[in-house]
Parts: structure tokens; C-alpha cells; sequence
């Protein structure tokens, strides 16, 4: 049995560590992208060629195959730590990006979340005002009402008084006036009546109507619980246009006049 020089010795350990770089190059291969993987794949396959020389090359020229083993392992190596630096880069750069982006959506969120903060206490001082104008509108009118219905009765009870103190006067008389004033009395005093009656029946409409309009007015701050659609729901029931464009606020003031 032939013994191996140093020269074949070194040979073979050239051989088997391109054959082992080969090899973690191909796997390394499959996890980077399509373009960079190829390349580090061409690499591997010549860098495998060289480390399977024939038997009979080695034996014959030992140091010129560990010198071609040696020199594509080194290839192999340099570009296999370029193209990882490279993905180690590309990744940085991703996760940089994907963290700006992160911090932009939140900043933008606090910004939306602080807008609507300050948009709100603005809408409740706006709808705020339109409470006290209904009560107080309604209360003068109520008050107008109730006024105007007073003089009307006391006319009607000074004629009916009238009335009586002349037809008193009239019997006062001698015998045949009161005859005469007789059969005129019943006239008068049905006219009377009628007066009266048709005096009082305004009266009692004008102070029916004040309580209607208190009512409806106290109906009003009701609409403050109501939500935008069914504010909206109303103004169309109502047949008001332009009631999609208007804010809670405005539809609350549309509708309680």
C-alpha cells in the first residue's frame, strides 16, 4: 500500500472543505431572492466540480488541484458573505420602513382621536343655544295668549251688564212701555247671549292653543337625545331638503321651528 504525501494530504483536505462550502452554499441559496440565488448556486456547482478531480490528477498533480480547490472555495466564500450582507441590509432597511410606517399611522390616529375631541365640546355648545330660545319664544307667546283672551271675557261681562241695567230702566217705566219693552227684552237679551257666546269661544281657543305650543315646545329638547340618523328620519318625514348635509346641531334647529 502506497503511502500519501503531504502534497496529497493537502490536496484531499482542500478537496473536502470546497465540497463542504459547496454544499452550505446551495442551502443558503434557497433563502435568499431569485436572482442572487442563482448566482451563488453557479458558484457552488464549479466550486463541487473542482473538489471532485480524478484520482489520477491527484495522484500526478496534487498541488495543482488543491490550488484549484482552494482558489473556488474562496470565490464561493467571498460571494456567499456579499449577497448575506446584502439580504442583512435589505432586511435593516424593511424593518426601518415598516416601523416609520407604524409610527406615521399612530401619529395619525392621536391626531384624528384629538380632532374629535376638539370637534365635540364645539358641537355641544352649538346645540346648546337652541335649547332657551324655544322656552323663551314660547313663553311670550303663551303670555300674549293669555292677555289677549282677558280683555275679550271683561267686554262681554260689561255688556251683559250694560244690558240688564237698561232693560231695568226700561221697566221703570209706565204700564204700557213695559209692555213694549217686554216683548223687545227677550230680543235683546238673546242677542246678548249670542254675543257672549261667540266672545267666549275665542277666549277658550286662544288658551288652548298656548298649552299646545308650551307642549311642543317641551317636546323640543327631546330631539337632543336623538342621534344624526334619526334627526335625519325626522327631517325627511318633515319633507325638509338639504337634511344630509347639515350637522346635529342645524337638523335640531330645522326642526324645532
Amino acid at each position: 500500500m502506497a503511502t500519501k504525501t503531504k502534497a496529497q494530504k493537502a490536496a484531499e483536505a482542500a478537496i473536502d472543505a470546497a465540497a463542504l462550502a459547496a454544499k452550505s452554499a446551495k442551502k443558503l441559496s434557497k433563502t435568499l431572492p431569485k436572482k442572487d440565488g442563482r448566482k451563488l448556486r453557479e458558484l457552488a456547482d464549479e466550486t463541487k466540480d473542482a473538489a471532485q478531480p480524478s484520482k489520477k490528477r491527484l495522484t500526478a498533480k496534487p498541488r495543482k488541484v488543491e490550488k484549484v480547490a482552494v482558489a473556488a472555495t474562496a470565490r464561493l466564500e467571498k460571494a456567499a458573505a456579499k449577497v448575506e450582507a446584502k439580504a442583512v441590509a435589505k432586511n435593516t432597511v424593511e424593518k426601518k420602513a415598516d416601523a416609520r410606517t407604524v409610527s406615521s399611522s399612530a401619529k395619525k390616529a392621536d391626531a384624528a382621536a384629538a380632532d374629535k375631541a376638539e370637534k365635540k365640546p364645539n358641537a355641544d355648545k352649538k346645540a346648546k343655544p337652541t335649547k332657551k330660545p324655544t322656552k323663551k319664544k314660547s313663553a311670550p307667546k303663551a303670555a300674549a295668549s293669555a292677555v289677549n283672551a282677558a280683555p275679550v271675557v271683561s267686554s262681554t261681562t260689561d255688556q251683559s251688564r250694560e244690558t240688564a241695567s237698561t232693560a231695568q230702566a226700561a221697566s221703570a217705566k209706565t204700564v204700557p212701555a213695559e209692555a213694549a219693552v217686554a216683548d223687545i227684552a227677550p230680543e235683546k237679551a238673546s242677542a246678548d247671549a249670542d254675543l257672549t257666546t261667540a266672545a267666549k269661544r275665542p277666549a277658550r281657543a286662544a288658551t288652548k292653543t298656548a298649552p299646545t305650543r308650551t307642549a311642543a315646545t317641551a317636546s323640543a329638547p327631546a330631539l337632543e337625545t336623538l342621534t344624526v340618523a334619526a334627526l335625519r328620519d325626522r327631517g325627511r318625514e318633515a319633507g325638509h331638503t338639504g337634511y344630509s348635509r347639515l350637522t346635529k346641531a342645524q337638523l335640531i334647529a330645522l326642526l324645532s321651528d
